[in-house]
């Protein structure tokens, strides 16, 4: 009896919660964990399969494809159904097809087991943001937001991190660790509270206060109602130009290794410098945080203000990517040098300096786009729409990292002919920022029809709450 007790006081108070949001935040983060391991070991797993890079690259633009694909399906059922669940079956086939990646012994099985990771992948994302929204209200949600988009590049900057430096001599490694943790962070996730739909919305406070339960449900016929919603449409469309330039970002790491493989070092050491930079040199992301305040501040002030902070951010972190591909990098290295190695360049090589400053300043204008892109998907989208509208704007998302990651490998071969490595790398980089243009235009557009959407949303659910008494127990159909 005291152990029920016990629990009971234990279950769904504020240390569970909290515990909750840190399992949430290291799912999101281990899933981008899996999709950046291989970029860095293009060139060893090409070699052991024998077929070209692209041939790798084509494996990973497909699997940002099919994660695209499936989060649309996950997330719809995540929006009608238990939520729980279906982040602990997606886990366990990611990490499934991750550690099976590792064991195989020819391009078609490893093409097969990559194929396995990307249904899971995509759970993860669409129905964990959908969760993560019923956790935070609106005056906060840019910050919180912040955190959640923060930690799935982190995610992406550890797996670059991890492929690099435990893959260097041996490309299977890495992938069998991260699979291993995967498969515990399942087992934690068991321990989870369940958040209920629609809990932070001020506007269904009463109902909450009251004993009652949001009960409304994605439907079919929802799909055209999510459609009509303007904002939507920017937010989605946005995600196909944005992740053109984002995808073709992957070959950062390439880029930095032909720049040091062009200065004599072997491919071991070259790949460690492409690696550890790359990783360090996306540090910016980390100030996201502060695109997501800025975004909740200027919000406050004008309903357009998340959407604007995006794309001044889009736009002004161009030129400084451009910088980041062209400044030469002088490295001072002994073959086989480790990460502290490489990274004590920054401190007393100058190129290197420049270089990280131009990309701290890059990824610090371009990352406040993502936290208020996930709040304005909030905010302008009823609970059980957003892990939907989510999942359809990561499949945009999707559809643009892949053409991009894929796109740019053939840039880099055009390329070849006239520009040899590293020029043609930095060149095609170059072109595809072209791509950021559209995104900014549309993240404009976004904020004249967002104030509207959110007035809408806002008064859909209010008028909900006054239909919906506690002591009413009908499932009613969601109306918008």
């Amino acid at each position: 009896m005291t152990d029920t007790v016990q629990r009971g006081r234990i279950w769904g108070s504020g240390a569970h919660r909290v515990y909750t949001v840190v399992v949430f935040v290291i799912l999101a983060s281990l899933d981008n964990v899996a999709i950046g391991l291989i970029p860095p070991l293009y060139s060893p797993i090409s070699r052991a399969f024998g077929v070209g890079e692209w041939a790798i690259a084509l494996v990973t633009a497909t699997s940002y494809l099919l994660t695209a694909v499936a989060a649309v399906g996950w997330a719809y059922y995540g929006d009608r159904s238990n939520r729980k669940s279906l982040l602990m079956i997606g886990t366990l086939l990611w990490a499934a097809g991750t550690g099976g990646s590792a064991l195989v012994h020819s391009y078609g099985l490893f093409l097969a087991a990559q194929v396995v990771a990307p249904p899971g992948l995509g759970a993860v994302g669409s129905v964990g943001f959908s969760v993560v929204s019923d956790l935070i209200a609106p005056r906060r949600r840019g910050l919180v937001m912040s955190l959640f988009g923060l930690s799935q590049g982190v995610g992406t900057l550890t797996g670059t991190l991890l492929g690099g430096v435990l893959g260097a001599s041996d490309w299977r490694r890495p992938l069998l660790v991260v699979s291993g943790i995967g498969v515990a962070a399942t087992v934690a996730y068991l321990l989870t509270y369940d958040i209920r739909r629609g809990q932070s919305e001020p506007d269904l406070a009463a109902l909450f206060e009251s004993g009652g339960e949001y009960e409304h449900r994605i439907s079919h016929t929802d799909l055209p109602r999510i459609a009509a919603r303007r904002t939507n449409v920017w937010l989605i469309l946005q995600g196909l130009t944005a992740q053109v330039t984002f995808g073709s970002l992957v070959w950062l790491p390439r880029l930095l290794q032909a720049r040091a493989q062009a200065q004599g070092y072997p491919e071991a050491t070259a790949i460690v410098v492409g690696s550890v930079f790359a990783t360090l040199f996306q540090l910016g992301g980390v100030l996201s945080i502060v695109g997501g305040l800025v975004g909740d501040r200027l919000q406050r002030r004008t309903p357009r203000g998340r959407a604007l902070v995006a794309a001044v951010g889009v736009l002004a972190g161009v030129p400084f990517y451009v910088v980041l591909f062209f400044v030469p990098l002088h490295l001072h290295l002994t073959p086989g040098a480790g990460a502290f190695a490489v990274l004590s360049n920054v401190v007393t090589e100058p190129t290197v300096t420049v270089s990280f400053l131009a990309a701290l300043v890059a990824l610090a204008l371009t990352s406040a786009n993502s936290p208020n892109w996930f709040a304005l998907l909030a905010d302008v989208n009823p609970p059980e729409h957003r892990g939907t509208v989510y999942s359809l704007g990561n499949l945009a998302n999707g559809v643009g990292r892949a053409a991009g990651n894929a796109l740019v490998g053939a840039v880099f071969r055009g390329l070849h002919s006239a520009l040899p490595p590293p020029l043609n790398y930095a060149t095609g980089l170059a072109l595809f920022q072209v791509f950021f243009v559209p995104t900014g235009v549309m993240y404009w557009l976004a904020s004249r029809t967002s104030p509207r959407d959110i007035d809408t949303v806002r008064e859909l659910m209010r008028e909900r709450a006054r239909r919906q008494p506690a002591s009413q127990a009908e499932v009613p159909e969601s109306v918008g």
